[in-house]
């Protein structure tokens, strides 16, 4: 039997295994849709233990893992203030920036606990309304956002590389 995956707080020692899971987990759902270049820039941008452990240490986010003790995490949740493309947006606006969990431990409700987790913290924090950025043909990820009252609102350009993403934004 294996350890229980647990929810906790990612901190600065927690980086580079935050930057491991963040590039796998991304390149398992998105690395098909992008030209080896693209997908190698944006890795080597956006996944690495220097990008997170500058989230980390930043006052206005947060980085919750799951994991078994002394294990790798197998996903996690990224929240902050709001930085997307919003007209006239809320100055106290939060946002879902990142969540995800690995193939091989979906169907686990990590998502769920993760969402729950971060949405909490981003109370705590007096955040609100709350954002979240998706790929418009991530039908899915769109659904389990609905279920948390999310609406879509907007649509924006999300750069891997040379290709840009047509994404959808959605607000609670």
């Amino acid at each position: 039997m294996s350890a229980p995956i647990l929810i906790r707080r990612a901190w600065l020692p927690d980086a580079a295994a935050v930057a491991q899971v963040s590039a796998a987990t991304f390149t398992e759902t998105f690395g098909h849709l992008y030209p080896p270049e693209d997908l190698a820039e944006y890795l080597g941008r956006v996944c690495t233990a220097d990008a997170y452990s500058k989230i980390i240490e930043e006052p206005t986010s947060a980085i919750w893992i799951a994991a078994a003790e002394g294990v790798s995490p197998v996903g996690f949740v990224f929240a902050a203030n709001c930085k997307l493309p919003v007209d006239n947006l809320e100055p106290m606006s939060g946002e879902i920036r990142q969540l995800y969990v690995l193939a091989t431990h979906q169907s686990q409700r990590l998502g769920a606990k993760l969402m729950d987790v971060a949405l909490a913290w981003l109370a705590e924090q007096e955040r609100e309304p709350l954002y979240i950025g998706v790929w418009s043909e991530n039908l899915g990820a769109q659904r389990f956002y609905q279920r948390y009252g999310f609406r879509k609102v907007g649509e924006y350009g999300f750069p891997v590389g040379s290709t840009i993403d047509h994404e959808f934004i959605l607000k609670r």
